[in-house]
């Protein structure tokens, strides 16, 4: 079984064989969202980098990375809803509103919310790790990481942000939870500051490069593409970095960021010994041609 089959059997035994059911209802909402595809690369980042520290892969790391995909599926699904981008798609696929209803996907979200502390309690590290990761994802996708930069974004939405503000949004939006993966590596791999300093300025470099791709892609990828509406940024006059620096210096900006990450992987298996070829990797899928 490969990672991305082995991330998706985490998340499934969870909501299959952990409990009884209260709501199959429900599990079925939030399994709809859960299976709709996705290229997993929080997880996959994380995992990676466990391998790269020289650490083979355990269950419970997979019940790690399940965590983090869990948040991530859930803040899908709320970003989808009528008040907030009120989109009809997602990875190809009706989003969970469409699919079900609005009240389903609003509880399907919230257990994707609130389910993945559970499955990190769980996880069979040591106490002290455990309670750094709880801490790290919540901080990361809570009122001072992704939810509180869903916010920046909504109020940003008819107005005329600089980069300053875009930068502020898609930190928190976007580039928080795309560091965690970084952070939580180190910490399972019982690093030191350095190291975890180094991981975390490579997160949130891969985490910009993230959104502004993503930017790109809204303007110049089609529905088959993205699985989703393209240009929905441009129909909700959202400032975007295309919109403000236009397409060239949009690929410059992505390409800069990619390459300072890269230069912390190359400078870490140097002076570390990480064995960085599988990050290495995934970065370079993250660069776009003109």
């Amino acid at each position: 079984m490969d990672k991305l089959a082995k991330i998706d059997a985490a998340i499934r035994r969870y909501y299959t064989e952990t409990y009884q059911v209260v709501s199959q209802d429900l599990i079925d909402a939030i399994l709809y969202s859960v299976d709709s595809g996705g290229k997993r690369i929080r997880p996959l980042i994380l995992l990676d980098l466990l391998e790269g520290f020289g650490l083979s892969l355990t269950d419970s790391h997979y019940e790690v990375a399940a965590a983090l995909e869990m948040i991530h599926t859930g803040s899908l699904i709320h970003d989808d809803l009528p008040a907030m981008d009120n989109d009809d798609y997602r990875r190809g696929r009706l989003t969970n509103h469409k699919k079900f209803d609005e009240a389903t996907a609003i509880l399907a979200g919230d257990s994707l919310f609130l389910d993945p502390f559970d499955l990190l309690a769980r996880a069979d590290l040591p106490a002290g790790v455990i309670v750094q990761l709880v801490q790290l994802l919540s901080s990361s996708s809570g009122t001072f990481g992704m939810v509180g930069g869903q916010m920046l974004d909504m109020k940003g939405e008819d107005q005329h942000l600089d980069l300053v503000q875009l930068a502020a949004i898609h930190t928190n939006k976007t580039g928080k939870l795309l560091a965690y993966p970084f952070c939580a590596a180190a910490i399972i791999a019982e690093q030191g500051e350095q190291v975890r300093d180094n991981l975390s300025v490579a997160g949130m470099l891969v985490g910009h490069a993230f959104q502004v791709r993503d930017d790109i892609l809204d303007v110049t990828a089609s529905f088959e593409e993205l699985g989703k509406t393209p240009q929905k940024d441009i129909r909700a006059e959202k400032s975007t970095y295309p919109a403000l620096l236009g397409l060239e210096q949009s690929y410059a900006v992505l390409d800069d960021s990619l390459n300072q990450a890269t230069a912390i992987f190359q400078k870490l298996a140097k002076e570390n010994g990480f064995q960085a070829d599988k990050i290495l990797t995934i970065i370079e899928r993250l660069r776009l041609h003109a």
